[in-house]
């Protein structure tokens, strides 16, 4: 089983990051379902993962795996989470490379292509999902580092991750973006983040659109999830109660990460040929309309 080194390239992580996420939640993340039935959707696909190491990143990588992808999963920091997630891909037997660093870096980006490729020859998913939030009461709070850092990781990581996979991508390729439901209501707490959130939307109608990936007949869709109960929901926040942290959908209650696995698998699957340039909504029925 292929297994990459850890690669030094990571940016200095938020403190507040690292602190919430062992906060004690309550009940634990779940990001696999025991009535999963795989049917080999993805027998012998290659699929590049960005924020693989935990929460909605993680239930998608296992899904995959069950689905006989070959895996090359990309995470920020080497931690408890990552390791169990490394774990399980190992004991569904797929092969699998681990990359740790910086997904806001046009390099590392570059780096993570084309170590994959070397390994397994082509791609043929990318799923852009790692994303940083953190919540201010004021736009004042907003720090310039916050900014940027939320932009970097948020989206322009989108487009260093395609732009690398571009070349290497087979025909009928597939491209995935985590949104959110924020980019349809917004959230005055989380102003830096709603906006990329925002930004990934249009990303993704844009280039669904491109005639380079109309081409090679790419599709690119998004998922955009409501309140999904994950390890970084601390950080987002302060909740470390489910049953609060959900309330406010129409079916009152959290979502697992393992409830978006689903419409991942389904997008990058020939179930979905005819799907390109949209967002599938998993948010506990929240009407967005958008």
């Amino acid at each position: 089983m292929a297994d990459e080194k850890n690669l030094d390239t990571q940016a200095p992580k938020e403190n507040y990051l690292q602190e919430d996420k062992n906060k004690k939640m309550s009940p634990e993340p779940l990001i696999e379902s025991p009535n999963y039935k795989a049917a080999g959707k993805l027998e012998g696909k290659v699929a590049i993962i960005t924020g693989a190491d935990s929460g909605i990143g993680a239930a998608v990588a296992i899904a995959y795996a069950k689905e006989g992808a070959k895996l090359a999963l990309v995470d920020v920091e080497q931690h408890e989470d990552a390791a169990a997630v490394r774990s399980r891909i190992e004991e569904l037997s797929r092969p699998v490379l681990w990359f740790t660093g910086d997904v806001g870096d046009s390099d590392f980006a570059n780096e993570v292509v084309e170590k994959t490729v070397a390994e397994f020859g082509n791609i043929d998913i990318l799923v852009n999902n790692a994303a940083q939030q953190l919540a201010q009461e004021s736009i004042l709070d907003i720090t310039d580092e916050q900014l940027h850092r939320t932009f970097r990781t948020n989206i322009f990581s989108m487009f260093y991750f395609a732009k690398a996979a571009l070349p290497y991508l087979n025909d009928n390729g597939v491209v995935i973006n985590s949104t959110s439901v924020t980019a349809y209501q917004g959230n005055p707490t989380l102003l830096d983040y709603s906006s990329t959130k925002g930004a990934i939307v249009t990303f993704t109608r844009s280039l669904a659109q491109n005639q380079e990936f109309l081409d090679k007949n790419i599709r690119v869709n998004g998922v955009a999830p409501g309140p999904i109960w994950t390890p970084l929901i601390p950080a987002t926040t302060g909740s470390t109660d489910k049953e609060e942290f959900g309330a406010s959908v129409p079916m009152e209650r959290a979502g697992e990460a393992y409830e978006l696995a689903p419409a991942y698998v389904y997008l990058a699957s020939s179930d979905s040929s005819y799907v390109t340039g949209q967002v599938i909504h998993v948010n506990g029925g929240t009407v967005v309309n958008g």
